[in-house]
């Protein structure tokens, strides 16, 4: 990516919230990668703790970054490091790794940002957080797409509860803003969780797995939200220039991760 590409991703950033590069990644490696999710996610439901609920029929899922065969060669992609160095530092870190499940049957989410503004933010508008998004299957209409509200992470949120939910008296706005995404395998999405998002109702017989990548600038805090760790021959595997954006315990033995992010107002879902 030249300076100019990478200028006019960063400034769409700023403006609406989120920006995309289709065909990123090979069908046969998001093939791939739609294995090990569906694996990890089957896993996940099969022990207590192992999932969390976002709503009917609707989960979340946080992994070791081990657990994707490609894992490398998701972080270390040129697109997203450079776009992540742009808005966040060149001393980025990666906190986050998981999936969210929308299933057959799943509502309309209300809705939301996914934390609070932070205090930096609001003083200075400066963004300390980027979500990175893999869809592993192509969206269709009746899978429930990812609805978005472009320019609405700049919105203090003073008044919504628990600083992520607006009032529904906002909804008609955002719905007379929102765009809804619709991603084939292979490509990705970076933007800022503060930009007020839903899922929509999945009406069809199939799942819409995504992955998600969490990225903060140093001091941000989310990773207190996380539990990502290495083993120490997976740490063996990986290039100098990715270890130093991972900060993470690395152990002998992985334990599974019990979910702790929960985000108690999408839990029965609303329509909006």
């Amino acid at each position: 990516m030249d300076e100019a590409e990478l200028a006019a991703v960063t400034a769409r950033i700023e403006q609406d919230g989120i920006a995309g590069l289709p065909g990123a990644f090979e069908r046969s490696w998001v093939a791939r990668l739609g294995e090990d999710v569906d694996a990890a996610f089957a896993e996940a439901l099969s022990r207590e703790g192992g999932a969390v609920g976002r709503g009917p029929n609707r989960y979340y899922v946080e992994i070791h970054p081990e657990q994707l065969r490609g894992f490398t060669e998701l972080v270390t992609h040129p697109w997203i490091d450079a776009v992540c160095a742009a808005v966040l530092g060149p001393d980025y870190q990666i906190v986050e790794v998981g999936f969210d499940v929308p299933l057959a049957g799943a509502v309309d989410q209300p809705w939301h940002r996914d934390f609070p503004m932070p205090g930096e933010t609001r003083d200075t508008g400066r963004l300390t957080s980027l979500a990175i998004n893999v869809t592993t299957v192509d969206t269709e209409e009746d899978m429930g797409p990812f609805e978005i509200a472009p320019g609405t992470h700049r919105e203090t949120g003073e008044d919504f509860e628990h600083g992520m939910f607006p009032p529904d008296t906002e909804y008609p706005r955002y719905r007379s803003l929102a765009t809804r995404k619709y991603p084939k395998m292979g490509d990705i999405s970076i933007r800022s969780a503060l930009t007020i998002h839903r899922g929509t109702a999945n009406v069809s017989s199939k799942s819409r797995p995504v992955l998600v990548l969490g990225v903060d600038a140093p001091g941000a805090g989310n990773d207190e939200r996380h539990d990502t760790a290495v083993t120490r021959e997976f740490w063996e595997t990986l290039p100098d220039s990715l270890k130093r954006h991972l900060h993470c315990p690395v152990v002998d033995v992985l334990r599974p991760i019990t979910q702790k992010h929960t985000i108690e107002g999408l839990v029965m879902g609303a329509s909006g």
